[in-house]
């Protein structure tokens, strides 16, 4: 299945255009700023079809999706939300474990009169898509998550041993006092040391997302989503304690990132799941391989339609 995957999309690269780094999102997508349990969300929203929620991860925001909310708006009804406390959302000081911010996304769902939704997520992102995904099984169609695991699934006491990962324990007052003034510092940690090769995130992405990760409580934020993971584990354990997801699931890792390791993870908690491992990538997917990543992702949820 990962040949199938990655040979379908490498031979539909040449007709993809040049995709630059934070492009705009196309004309005709709108934002808007919808409330949903007990906090509100900013939410991009375009095209037409059946509907696809993209969320993003930490250092990003929902801005990294742009390219394949391109492709996916031909025949799509596609949903970008910044998540709680990340981008324009707003920021309350608490419920940053991702069972609560799942029901964020159903209540982002409900105001724009969504019953099901394919579900594409990266990150922090597949966190919440697989809270999501769990409580509301049967609003889910096709499920591709990227590179990041879950807690408490699978290997996670393992995985929180590789000392890279050192920023899940990093939080509370005084890591954010370091921190003031200097999140790009921060956050050049994060893309430089997850990517293949670092250039691949240009200058004008980074001062992007280090202006949006400066406003005022978007770095407690941020720590807060690790922070919830011990919460998340146990949730996430008894969500497994009631059955595996049953849609059809796409892990997705970066090859000199979690790779195949992403499968590995899911078939603990999916029981139809494809694999794919996009080459010369890191934990960046879509701005490391972008045009393979759309590719991989569109191919997918074409193939399940």
């Amino acid at each position: 299945m990962i040949r199938t995957l990655i040979a379908a999309a490498l031979a539909a690269l040449p007709m993809m255009p040049a995709i630059a780094q934070v492009p705009p999102f196309p004309a005709g997508f709108r934002t808007q700023e919808i409330a949903t349990n007990g906090t509100t969300l900013h939410v991009r929203t375009g095209g037409q079809g059946p509907a696809v929620i993209l969320l993003h991860g930490y250092g990003e925001t929902g801005d990294m999706w742009a390219p394949l909310a391109a492709d996916l708006a031909r025949d799509h009804t596609v949903i970008v939300p910044d998540l709680r406390g990340m981008g324009l959302s707003a920021k309350p000081a608490g419920g940053y474990d991702k069972k609560t911010e799942g029901q964020d996304i159903a209540g982002v769902l409900d105001a724009l009169k969504i019953a099901r939704t394919d579900l594409v997520t990266h990150d922090i992102g597949n966190m919440v898509g697989y809270a999501f995904a769990a409580q509301y099984p049967a609003r889910v169609t096709r499920f591709a998550l990227l590179d990041a695991p879950l807690p408490g699934v699978g290997p996670w006491e393992e995985i929180l041993k590789n000392p890279i990962l050192w920023h899940f324990r990093f939080g509370g007052p005084d890591m954010e006092r370091l921190v003031a003034g200097r999140e790009r510092i921060y956050l050049d940690r994060f893309w430089n040391e997850f990517s293949a090769d670092p250039r691949k995130w240009d200058e004008a992405s980074r001062v992007h997302y280090a202006a949006l990760y400066a406003q005022p409580g978007a770095m407690h934020a941020g720590f807060a989503q690790f922070a919830a993971f011990d919460q998340d584990a146990i949730d996430n354990r008894a969500f497994l304690a009631k059955g595996k997801l049953t849609m059809p699931v796409l892990a997705v890792g970066g090859g000199k990132s979690f790779g195949p390791m992403m499968a590995t993870v899911m078939r603990f908690a999916a029981s139809d799941v494809q694999e794919a491992v996009v080459p010369d990538a890191g934990h960046w997917l879509m701005e490391e391989q972008p045009a393979l990543t759309v590719a991989v992702v569109r191919q997918f949820l074409d193939a399940h339609k």
